[in-house]
């Protein structure tokens, strides 16, 4: 008997919480999870150093494709673990050195850089959060003014994964290296998404994740210019420079390196057609419920994005109609153990409580298609309109 799940979901647009194995990631990673190539890269035999081998080249191909050293390249389990160690690992090696333990942080980050700086906060030091403007953009003058020698990392989002608005990473940066603060961007929604123009400078730490561009879960990479400046979370046997021990993850690697070339080498006709196919999405939405509200417009956004709150629905019964209706989405981010909470990030950008309850996020992918627009246009008025009913007659109750 087939142990395979079934995917009841017709239509599947929540990419920014995770998106399928690319068949090329497959096939790159497959002779690695087999007899054929299943060294351990730190083994002195052929067998290892074939192993190590094939790390050195998915740096190497890493690198290139992003625009990086390849020997900045340190691989991790995923964006919240690169996240973790850019934001936390900054910190304590600034604690280490006698400076202050004192970190920067956007109001609309991911949960991992978030609760990182709490870690921060919890271990004696502090934690600045900067407030962003309606659309969700760092407010540049509170930067300005947080911006000195004290400060161990600064940390702001390229894309956010909420509502896809991009940050003025060039103006961050600069303000960044004016002030003589490391700069971490967490680009996990970036990558394959936005035209991959790195600012000047270049932020001396940066995150990806595998699973966002076609490489299997588990596997993503920091990008950390300078190695001392970074204190190692774990201990053990000194892989990677000591930055992230243990036995690295080869075929993960492997895998990855065939994901980041996939993402920025097709990112320009990705962008074409889902920013086609968001904007039609939108445009159908508005156009049956003038009451809608689109989140982050009109800032610039990334293309696969579409944060819509329709007032007087509430989004948990949303997400319950639609995946009923065959169509999977979600509210906010996938990273919180499958609870549906208030967003953060909604509520970073001034929006009210009931408003950002009623927000839904549509996230598109390299498989998303006309016919899936189609559907979700299809079947939303009958949801909005049943999940208005229910909202209605369950406050009415309650109140």
């Amino acid at each position: 008997m087939s142990t395979r799940p079934e995917a009841s979901t017709a239509v599947y647009l929540d990419h920014a919480a995770t998106t399928p194995v690319r068949s090329e990631v497959r096939e790159a990673m497959l002779p690695f999870l087999s007899d054929a190539a299943f060294g351990n890269p730190s083994s002195a035999h052929r067998i290892g150093r074939a192993a190590r081998a094939a790390l050195t080249d998915a740096r190497q191909r890493i690198g290139t494709a992003l625009g990086v050293r390849p020997d900045t390249v340190v691989f991790t389990s995923g964006g919240t673990e690169a996240d973790n160690l850019a934001v936390l690992g900054s910190a304590l090696r600034a604690r280490a050195r006698g400076r202050p333990f004192r970190v920067l942080i956007g109001a609309t980050e991911h949960k991992a850089v978030i609760d990182a700086a709490h870690a921060v906060e919890n271990l004696g030091g502090s934690a600045v959060v900067l407030p962003v403007d309606a659309s969700g953009r760092i407010d540049l003058n509170a930067l300005d003014a947080a911006l000195d020698e004290t400060v161990a990392v600064l940390s702001v989002m390229w894309v956010n994964n909420e509502t896809g608005v991009c940050q003025d990473l060039d103006a961050i940066a600069a303000r960044a290296r004016g002030a003589g603060v490391p700069f971490h961007t967490d680009a996990v929604q970036a990558l394959g998404k936005v035209p991959w123009v790195l600012p000047d400078p270049l932020p001396g730490l940066m995150s990806i994740s595998g699973h966002k561009i076609g490489a299997p879960k588990g596997i993503g990479a920091l990008m950390v210019a300078d190695s001392d400046a970074v204190e190692p979370l774990i201990h053990g046997g000194g892989q990677q420079g000591g930055l992230r021990p243990g036995t690295e993850n080869v075929a993960g690697a492997v895998g990855l390196a065939v994901a980041v070339e996939l993402a920025v080498g097709e990112q320009p006709a990705f962008a074409t057609r889902t920013s086609a196919l968001r904007d039609r999405l939108e445009e159908a939405i508005t156009a049956m419920d003038e009451t809608v509200h689109i989140h982050g417009s009109p800032a610039p956004r990334a293309p696969h994005v579409a944060n819509v709150a329709f007032p007087g629905a509430d989004a948990n019964a949303m997400l319950l109609h639609l995946d009923q209706a065959g169509v999977a989405c979600s509210a906010g981010s996938a990273c919180s153990s499958g609870a549906v909470t208030p967003s953060h990030v909604l509520s970073a950008m001034g929006i009210a409580p009931e408003l950002s309850g009623s927000s839904v996020r549509f996230s598109f992918g390299a498989t998303s298609s006309d016919a899936d627009v189609g559907r979700v246009v299809a079947v939303l008025p009958d949801v909005m309109d049943r999940v208005r009913v229910l909202t209605r007659a369950l406050r009415e109750d309650g109140g």
